[in-house]
C-alpha cells in the first residue's frame, strides 16, 4: 500500500512511496500533526542517485518492524535534497555541528517547531563497530523526547542559536582593500592551492577525491596572469599552476572517474588514483567539467580536451536530455542492487567480445584477470599513448583505431545491461550550469551544434520554469514546475544568460540577466553586508535564512552573484553593482587566500578584479566572424558584445562606428584604445593593457 509520497514528482520520494513507513512530504500537514500529537519529527534527506540512501532503505525503511517503530513514535518526513537544498543546508549544518561529519542519507530529529536536537547519516540495521543500530537510535530518541524534555529543548535551542550565529558574517568589513586586491594575493592563493596538490595523481586532496574544477579553473587563469607579470618568481609560479591544473584534468580523464566507454564524469573518486568512482553521474559535475575543459582547450589547443568535451556533451545528450531539451538531474550509482555493476567488466567478458584484440585493449585499460577493483575491472589509462604504442610495436593511429572499434563492441553489449535508474526531474540551476558549459564549449571549439543546443535549452527554461512576475521555479517534471527558485538558480541562470548573449549576439539575454539581478537584489539581498540569502524573503518553513559562501560540489551562489554584478555593472554602467561585488570580496578577505579550495570561485573573481576586465565591442559587417575568432582565444577576464551597428542602449556599444569590415574596440572602464580590424591586433591590445595594469 502506498504512503503519501505517491503524489510527489521527485523520483527519490517516489522510490519510498511504497515503504511501510508512514512518510510525509515536507509541508504543513506533517508539521501540524507533530504539534497536535506532541511527537518529534524525523526528517530523512537523500537523493535518487545516492547509493547509501538505497542501502538504508533496503535495510530499514522497507522492514515492517522498523517502520512500525518509526510510525508509532515519530512524524516521518522524506526530503529530496535536490528539491529542497535550503532544508538540506540547514539540517546538514546541524548534524555536522553535533557529530563533526555529514553526508547522505541525512537523518535528523526535530522538535515540533522544527528545531534539530539529534541526528546522523547512515545507521545500520544491527549494531556494528560500536555504532548503534537504527532501531536503537529510534528507541533512545523517542524515550529522551518524552523523559528529558528540558535537555531536548536546551539542545535544540543551542543548535538553532549556533546556526543563526554562524550565519551572521559580513556585517563588519575589516579587510585592507589595498592588500587584498594585489598581485601578491593571487600568488599567495596559488601557493596555498599548490600546498594541497597531489603531485602524483592530480587533484587537491586525499580520498575521497572530488573534481574541484573551480581550483583548476583558478590555476589556469592565474597561470596566465602571473606569466604576464614578468618576474622570475611569478614565472615559476605560473608554470607550477598551469602544470597542476592540466595534470589534474589529465589524470581525471585517464581515470575510472571518467567513463572510458560512454563519456561523462562520476561524482567523485573513492581513492587517490581516480580509479574507483562513486558511480552516480550528476548533471552539474559534467557541466562544470565541460566548462573547465573548454578553458583548458582554449589555452593549450590539446586535442584530447576537445574530444572529452564532445564525449561528455554526447553523454549528457544521450542519457540526461529531455526531448524538449531540458536536462535531467542524474543517473544512479546502482543497477541490479549493486553499485557500479553497469560499468565494470571481467577480463573473461572482454576476451570473449574482442578476441585477439583484447590483449592490446586489456593492457591499455588496465584490465586484469583478478580485476583492479573488487574482483572486477574499471577501465582506466595508465600510460601516454605514444609510449604505449611504441612498447607494443604499433603506430598511434593503429592503436587508436583498434580502441575505437573495441569500445563500440563493448558499448553495444553494455547497452543491453539493466540500466541505472534515472532521476528525471529538471533543476533550473543545474540546467543553467550546463547551458554555460555549452556556450563555453562552442566558444572554445566553434562547434555550432552546442550553441544551438544552448539556445534550445534556454528557451525551455525560460518558458517552462517561469513563475510569473520575473520569478522562476526550482524544478520541473511532467509539465509541472514546483518550488520557488533559490539563489543558486538565479545566480547560475544569470551567468548562463550572460554567456549565451556573448556567443549568440542576442542582447535580449542580457536584458533578462539585468532584470534577474534587480529581482535578486530585491528578494534575496541582505541589508548592510552585500550578500544574498539562499532563500527569498517571506519563506516561513525554515528556522534560519542561511547565507552560503563556500564552494561545494557547485559554486557558491554568492560568488557567482559577485561575478554577475561585476560584469553586468560594466555592461549596463551600474557602478553600484560593481561596488557591491567588491564589498562581498572584502568581507571574506584573507579567508579567500588562505583556503582556496573552499573559495575557488571567489579567487576567480578576485583575480578578475586585480587583472582587470577587458571590455570588447565588435561593430560592423563581419562582426560574427570576428566574434567567433575572439571567442576561441583564452580571454577569461572579459565581456564581449558584437553587433552590426552601434546600439546607444548599451554603454559599450554606444557611439562605436563599424563599417563593411568590423571594428574591434578594446576598452577598460569605457576608455577605449583605437579600433583595430583583426583579432590578432585586438588580442595584442588586450594583453598589453593587462600587462600594464
Amino acid at each position: 500500500m502506498a504512503n503519501r509520497l505517491i503524489n510527489e514528482t521527485s523520483p527519490y520520494l517516489l522510490q519510498h512511496a511504497h515503504n511501510p513507513v508512514d512518510w510525509y512530504p515536507w509541508g504543513e500537514e506533517a508539521i501540524n500533526k507533530a504539534k497536535e500529537e506532541n511527537k518529534p519529527i524525523l526528517v530523512s534527506i537523500g537523493y535518487a542517485a545516492c547509493h547509501w540512501c538505497h542501502v538504508m532503505e533496503r535495510e530499514s525503511f522497507e522492514m515492517p518492524e522498523t517502520a512500525a517503530l518509526m510510525n508509532e513514535h515519530f512524524v516521518n518526513i522524506k526530503i529530496d535534497r535536490e528539491e529542497r537544498p535550503d532544508l538540506d543546508h540547514i539540517y546538514m549544518d546541524a548534524v555536522q555541528a553535533m557529530t563533526g561529519s555529514g553526508g547522505w542519507p541525512l537523518n535528523v530529529f526535530l522538535t515540533p517547531d522544527l528545531k534539530p536536537f539529534y541526528g546522523g547519516t547512515y545507521f545500520p540495521p544491527r549494531p556494528i563497530h560500536q555504532r548503534n543500530s537504527w532501531s536503537q537510535v529510534l528507541e533512545a530518541v523517542a524515550a529522551a523526547f518524552h523523559e528529558k524534555k528540558d535537555e531536548i529543548a536546551q539542545q535544540a535551542a543551542q543548535l538553532t542559536s549556533h546556526l543563526q550565529q554562524s550565519n551572521a558574517f559580513g556585517m563588519q568589513n575589516n579587510s585592507d582593500a589595498k592588500l587584498l586586491f594585489s598581485h601578491s594575493s593571487i600568488a599567495d592563493a596559488v601557493n596555498n592551492s599548490l600546498k594541497l596538490a597531489d603531485r602524483e595523481w592530480g587533484g587537491f586532496s586525499r580520498a575521497p577525491k572530488f573534481p574541484q574544477t573551480f581550483i583548476i579553473q583558478f590555476l589556469l587563469r592565474a597561470s596566465q596572469h602571473l606569466a604576464e607579470k614578468g618576474s622570475v618568481g611569478y614565472d615559476d609560479q605560473s608554470q607550477q599552476a598551469l602544470h597542476q591544473a592540466l595534470f589534474s584534468l589529465d589524470k581525471m580523464i585517464e581515470g575510472g572517474i571518467y567513463d572510458q566507454l560512454g563519456g561523462g564524469l562520476a561524482r567523485y573518486s573513492t581513492d587517490t588514483e581516480w580509479l574507483a568512482p562513486h558511480f552516480e553521474k550528476m548533471l552539474y559535475d559534467n557541466a562544470l567539467f565541460v566548462s573547465v575543459l573548454s578553458e583548458a582547450y582554449q589555452l593549450t589547443k590539446k586535442e584530447r580536451y576537445k574530444e572529452v568535451i564532445a564525449e561528455t556533451i554526447a553523454f549528457v545528450q544521450l542519457e540526461l536530455m529531455h526531448p524538449r531539451k531540458g536536462f535531467y538531474a542524474a543517473l544512479d550509482a546502482d543497477s541490479e542492487g549493486e553499485e557500479g555493476k553497469f560499468y565494470v567488466w571481467s577480463k573473461k567478458e572482454i576476451d570473449q567480445i574482442l578476441g585477439e584484440d583484447s590483449v592490446i585493449f586489456n593492457a591499455w585499460y588496465d584490465v586484469r584477470e583478478e580485476g583492479n577493483w573488487e574482483g572486477k575491472n574499471i577501465l582506466r589509462v595508465l600510460q601516454p599513448v605514444e609510449k604505449f604504442a611504441e612498447e607494443h610495436n604499433m603506430t598511434v593511429d593503429a592503436l587508436q583505431q583498434l580502441l575505437v572499434t573495441a569500445r563500440k563492441k563493448l558499448m553495444s553489449l553494455r547497452a543491453g545491461r539493466p540500466r541505472p535508474l534515472l532521476d528525471d526531474k529538471v533543476i533550473l540551476g543545474w540546467n543553467a550550469l550546463m547551458n554555460t558549459a555549452l556556450s563555453k564549449a562552442f566558444a572554445a571549439t566553434g562547434e555550432e551544434q552546442w550553441k544551438l543546443l544552448a539556445v534550445d535549452n534556454m528557451e525551455f527554461l525560460l518558458k517552462n520554469l517561469d513563475a510569473g512576475s520575473g520569478a522562476f521555479h526550482h524544478t520541473w517534471k511532467n509539465d509541472q514546475a514546483r518550488i520557488p527558485a533559490f539563489l543558486d538558480d538565479y545566480a547560475w541562470l544569470m551567468q548562463a544568460l550572460i554567456q549565451l548573449s556573448e556567443v549568440t549576439g542576442n542582447l535580449d539575454y542580457l536584458r533578462r540577466a539585468e532584470n534577474l539581478a534587480l529581482l535578486v537584489n530585491d528578494r534575496f539581498g541582505e541589508d548592510g553586508t552585500g550578500y544574498y540569502y539562499y532563500t527569498p524573503e517571506g519563506q516561513s518553513d525554515i528556522i534560519v535564512r542561511k547565507k552560503e559562501v563556500y564552494d561545494g560540489a557547485t559554486p557558491s551562489g554568492n560568488a557567482v552573484m559577485a561575478e554577475n554584478l561585476h560584469r553586468l555593472g560594466i555592461l549596463f554602467d551600474r557602478p553600484e553593482w560593481m561596488v557591491r561585488s567588491e564589498k562581498m570580496l572584502l568581507a571574506l578577505g584573507q579567508a579567500i587566500i588562505r583556503y582556496p579550495t573552499s573559495f575557488g570561485y571567489w579567487n576567480n573573481i578576485l583575480l578578475e578584479k586585480i587583472h582587470g576586465t577587458a571590455e570588447i565591442a565588435i561593430v560592423g559587417g563581419d562582426y560574427a566572424k570576428m566574434r567567433s575568432e575572439l571567442l576561441k582565444e583564452f580571454l577569461p577576464h572579459r565581456v564581449l558584445m558584437a553587433i552590426a551597428e552601434a546600439d546607444p542602449t548599451f554603454p559599450l556599444l554606444a557611439g562605436k562606428e563599424g563599417g563593411e569590415a568590423a571594428q574591434i574596440y578594446v576598452c577598460r572602464n569605457f576608455a577605449c584604445e583605437r579600433p583595430v580590424t583583426t583579432t590578432e591586433a585586438a588580442i595584442s591590445l588586450i594583453n598589453s593593457v593587462a600587462t600594464k595594469k
